[in-house]
């Protein structure tokens, strides 16, 4: 029998199956509990989180007037923490080979008829010069697990071309790297290249339901795979993005055990999770989502959505094209400040879209809309939207990262560096539309800058954007 323990390093006990029931019966024994429900509210207002036990409270409440005081809360801290804000990223997915089982994953190893993909360092060149081309200076790299076809070796000579890329005025400043949990030997060599985040979905928490969804392969090790952001911590990776893939198991289930790692990161190594992602569920090239009897409306996800933001404040939270145009619209005032535009999920879908019959994505995307289509979106709702990479490239990750978001500092230097690298985009990317708005909105939050002296530097630097072809300002 495993104990409940945030600071053991045994998966079964920092993520612990019966702490998870307990909650959740604590939840559905307190979630009409009115004086209850507000005490955890006023703990939540105070910024520094809540817990999975006061979190799973407030999933399972039902009073209309406390869901709205969440979403209101949400709101706020997602505002004080990251301003208006939206960080942009595209996933880079370099190859489908696998040799897991995964039943909710098109890439798993018994699938005969996905087209087999891997790109060659020449095809890697021309998706990272097709992505530049559009604006993108953040990426998220993604590859199956299969030892033979993507080895360390493979995954690390893909960074070194990535990041050596500098077509016109584009550059990837930031490679975030999403691949199977592996040694801290090798997490170590992923610190060396220079990787920003190292991102692992854990898919469920469920043990049993884990094990039963990956039958063959590596990743069907449960405990191997759970404490994989214990050892990248270990080979000296201090930004770490969890997530699950929500409609696998009870969403409840989900979030507790999602909480509980947050919480286990933080205790252990004093940093929780860089970024938090949440995915659902998508139809794809053999699956179908409806044969999961876990899914989510969109009323429960963005419920989610809020409860994570205000558990964990100072986490970014990542929402992809796998969600439409409306209900990303919804979330994103609710808790997200990070999302893909542009993206293709497809191994060198940037260069060459694929012809039906030869379909290598891993999921159906669900907002197409261009880049530069998303950015026009995001500043006509009032957003910012952001390519920085300053933090990663000042040092500013871990827990130096965390110390400042949580004090508020960062917004000192997040909101002048967000304003300049959207300048760069107007002025080497955006269409005449985009451009006319993006000025105005600049103009605009220039004037929000507290400081006098930050204030005149940032638009000095913009100037020097637009006038004078430099580029790469940064605070």
């Amino acid at each position: 029998m495993f104990k409940y323990d945030k600071t053991s390093l045994k998966a079964e006990e920092f993520i612990n199956d019966g702490e998870i029931m307990d909650s959740l019966k604590y939840a559905d024994e307190n979630k009409n509990d009115i004086e209850l429900i507000d005490k955890i509210i006023e703990k939540a207002k105070l910024r520094k989180g809540i817990d999975h036990r006061e979190a799973s409270v407030l999933l399972a409440c039902e009073i209309p007037e406390k869901i709205q005081e969440i979403y209101s809360l949400a709101e706020q801290i997602k505002k004080d923490f990251y301003g208006d804000r939206i960080v942009m990223f595209a996933p880079l997915y370099l190859s489908n080979y696998c040799v897991n089982g995964c039943v909710y994953c098109p890439y798993h190893a018994k699938n005969k008829h996905i087209c087999r993909k891997k790109l060659t360092q020449d095809e890697v060149r021309q998706e990272v010069i097709a992505l530049q081309d559009m604006g993108h200076k953040r990426l998220a790299i993604e590859a199956g697990e299969d030892p033979v076809n993507n080895p360390i070796e493979y995954i690390l000579e893909c960074i070194k071309t990535i990041y050596s890329i500098k077509h016109k005025n584009g550059a990837i400043r930031r490679v975030n790297v999403n691949i199977a949990a592996t040694t801290v030997e090798n997490y170590r060599k992923l610190k060396e290249a220079g990787i920003g985040t190292y991102i692992l979905f854990q898919e469920t928490y469920n043990k049993k339901s884990y094990e039963e969804l990956h039958p063959t392969g590596p990743k069907h090790n449960y405990n191997y795979h759970t404490e994989a952001m214990d050892r990248a911590m270990e080979g000296g990776i201090d930004d770490v993005g969890i997530g699950v893939l929500f409609g696998l198991e009870l969403y409840r289930y989900e979030l507790a055990g999602m909480l509980m790692h947050a919480e286990h990161l933080e205790a252990v190594h004093g940093v929780g999770p860089h970024t938090i992602s949440v995915p659902r569920i998508k139809r794809a090239d053999d699956i179908d989502p409806d044969a999961f009897d876990n899914g989510i409306d969109d009323e429960t996800f963005e419920k989610i959505v809020a409860i994570i933001r205000i558990a964990v404040p100072y986490t970014g939270m990542i929402i992809s094209t796998r969600e439409s145009q409306k209900v990303r619209e919804k979330v994103l005032k609710l808790g997200i400040s990070q999302i893909s535009g542009g993206s293709r999920t497809s191994v060198g879908g940037y260069v060459e879209p694929e012809a039906e019959d030869e379909n290598s994505a891993q999921f159906d995307v669900s907002d197409n809309r261009t880049l530069d289509e998303v950015v026009r979106w995001l500043m006509e709702l009032g957003y910012i939207p952001s390519f920085c990479t300053a933090c990663y490239r000042e040092g500013r990750t871990g827990d130096r990262f965390m110390s400042l978001c949580k004090s508020g500092q960062i917004q000192n230097c997040c909101h002048p560096n967000a304003l300049m690298t959207l300048e760069e985009y107007l002025m080497d990317y955006a269409s005449d539309e985009t451009r006319k708005i993006g000025e105005k909105i600049i103009e605009k939050e220039l004037l929000k800058i507290p400081n006098e002296k930050v204030r005149k530097i940032a638009a000095e630097h913009i100037a020097d954007i637009a006038n004078n072809n430099k580029r790469d300002f940064r605070f």
